[in-house]
């Protein structure tokens, strides 16, 4: 399983959100670059980026950041947060950046996903973020209609490789991931299903690696010290 820690950007800094609440919001570290190559030296071939301020208002604001941690650190940078055109997608993937990350223009513009997969394959990862059940949207600030289960099917069938999803209850409140949601998607999906929100101890990834789980994001838990992230990573390398 592939450890992805996790960057989240708000205003060029490095901060974490709980349950997606701007309000609840807690600055780490004003050097993303910094808090990039610490994870590499630890052993990280991958970083997941979430431009907050992006997801919130549906263009991105941190795109000079995230260029130049993809650039000066060699790492696969997935990125997202407020990538709703092609043009935003060509931008990153010019830049880069191994992957770009869909989710609000995955689910409200209609054709976008299927567009997007033709022209770019792979590149393309789709986040499902579940709130009671459905996919919410705009940073997690609104919930759609779409029931998260369903969405999860469509997405599979449409071609898309890499699907993250969370569940916006676990997230940032360390108390365990939602692994029976990883269990049945796991089951359903052919994709390469990435776990994120709430991904807090070594037993979380254990158990995780042992689903066969494609990869786990990891984010409070880093910055709090509750998971070494190289002890996580070796983790996830063991035997099933």
């Amino acid at each position: 399983m592939i450890i992805y820690p996790a960057i989240d950007l708000y205003e060029g800094k490095v901060v974490r959100l709980k349950r997606g609440d701007y309000k609840q919001m807690t600055v780490y570290n004003k050097n993303p670059l910094s808090v990039a190559n610490g994870f590499k030296e630890a052993g990280a071939t991958a970083l997941h980026i979430v431009d907050l301020e992006g997801a919130r208002d549906g263009k991105p604001a941190n795109l000079a950041v995230v260029k130049q941690i993809a650039a000066e650190t060699g790492l696969l940078v997935q990125v997202g947060g407020g990538i709703r055109t092609a043009e935003t997608i060509n931008e990153y993937l010019s830049a880069g950046i191994k992957r770009v990350i869909l989710g609000t223009a995955a689910v409200s513009v209609p054709g976008f996903l299927t567009q997007a997969v033709s022209e770019f394959k792979e590149a393309i990862v789709v986040s499902v973020d579940i709130k009671d059940g459905f996919v919410a949207i705009k940073g997690w600030t609104e919930t759609s209609d779409m029931n998260a289960l369903d969405f999860c099917e469509v997405v599979d069938k449409i071609g898309v490789k890499t699907l993250i999803s969370t569940d916006i209850s676990k997230d940032g409140m360390m108390n365990g991931t939602n692994m029976e949601l990883y269990g049945i998607l796991q089951k359903k999906l052919s994709v390469n299903l990435i776990a994120s929100g709430g991904v807090s101890t070594l037993n979380d990834v254990r158990e995780l690696t042992k689903m066969q789980i494609h990869g786990a994001i990891l984010g409070k838990a880093l910055y709090t010290g509750d998971i070494d992230l190289t002890e996580a990573i070796l983790a996830a390398k063991k035997a099933v």
